[in-house]
């Protein structure tokens, strides 16, 4: 209830009870003007008791106008202060409501219909949090178990061929260098796993801040390219770029890396085998267009309205190995949105495409 209905109500039962305190009053004067002139048409005797207690009234008329007009208005007033304070109770009911949701909806007197309307508006968007809330607390939690679950295979991985190497002082160059680069990629893996769970605790718990600076965005686009072609020809992948030349920015150097390193590499794992992913770049007066659009299983719209959720994963059939802990994208999003600039994607016909859009 807004403040011109709490007022509206207000006044009405303040103007009610004035005009109950008029119309008694006025009631109570014609009541006795009347009862005046009815006795006054009776002959009464000196010994009568009714007669005795009507001289005794006309004689004290003032106080005992007095008198019944303040049990009168005590009376009224009794009546009307109950009423507000009946609302009262009402809220406080309908707010211990509110500190438990459930799908019980909220029930007023009418005229508190819209205070009614409000505190169900409120409810049903508790409820909604409160169920939000516990699906996070659900990923995250499975989250952490694929993490430890992982975590504990490459580390054993690790021990197990540093133990061969120990136990087996005699063995050949060739299976020692066989060994130390299985230990090494697997003691990599690790490595990647435990930067996941720090951006998992650097998400949740600190929140991003900006260092700008100009920032030649051609340059750096250029940069990270280059740097990825050894993956994507690991992965038989291969790129396709068009980035406009010497284009600057005001940004945050480190962060808008991470923002395209996390949507190559969300490309990467999600492309076909044998494709190519395209890069472009292009400028107009006041906005930077980048388009990232690699070519793979077609992502539904219902997936891809929580694709920026964090700890989602659009295909959760993958293990951490390959989809990564669902943080990248979110991350990437809450990068981008500091930046006062968006950042959308979209799919069809086995495409998927990122667009973000930053200020010049």
């Amino acid at each position: 209830m807004n403040r011109q209905q709490r007022s509206a109500l207000s006044r009405r039962i303040f103007l009610q009870y004035i005009l109950t305190l008029i119309g008694t009053t006025v009631g109570f004067i014609f009541l006795i003007f009347f009862s005046w002139l009815i006795a006054s048409n009776i002959t009464w005797f000196a010994d009568n008791p009714i007669y005795i207690f009507l001289h005794w009234i006309k004689t004290n008329l003032l106080w005992v106008s007095i008198v019944i007009l303040f049990l009168l208005f005590a009376v009224i007033t009794y009546f009307f202060m109950r009423r507000p304070l009946g609302y009262l109770d009402d809220l406080i009911a309908a707010s211990k409501q509110l500190a438990t949701p459930n799908e019980q909806p909220i029930v007023l007197k009418q005229v508190l219909q819209p205070v009614e309307t409000e505190l169900n508006l409120i409810r049903e968007q508790a409820l909604r949090n409160l169920y939000f809330a516990k699906e996070a607390e659900q990923r995250k939690n499975d989250l952490i178990v694929y993490l430890a679950h992982d975590l504990k295979t490459p580390l054993t991985s690790v021990i197990g061929y540093l133990n061969l190497l120990h136990d087996e002082p005699e063995i050949s160059t060739e299976l020692r260098a066989r060994y130390t680069n299985i230990a090494l990629d697997k003691a990599l893996r690790l490595e990647d796993l435990i930067n996941e769970f720090f951006d998992i605790t650097r998400f949740n718990l600190t929140s991003l801040t900006l260092e700008t600076e100009p920032v030649n965005l051609s340059r750096m686009l250029e940069q990270i390219v280059s740097e990825f072609t050894p993956i994507l020809t690991e992965r038989n992948l291969s790129w396709h770029t068009q980035i406009e030349s010497d284009i600057e920015i005001i940004c945050d150097p480190d962060k808008m890396e991470r923002v395209f390193d996390n949507l190559i590499r969300n490309a990467v794992n999600y492309s076909y085998p044998n494709s190519e992913i395209s890069f472009a770049m292009h400028v107009t007066e006041n906005t930077v267009c980048i388009e990232l659009k690699n070519h793979g299983k077609t992502i539904s719209p219902q997936k891809l309205s929580r694709i920026f959720e964090q700890f989602y994963r659009a295909d959760a059939s993958r293990s951490t190995k390959t989809g990564g802990a669902g943080l990248g994208l979110a991350i990437a999003k809450e990068i981008v949105s500091l930046h006062g600039g968006e950042i959308h994607a979209s799919s069809a016909d086995e495409q998927i495409i990122f667009t973000v859009l930053l200020p010049r």
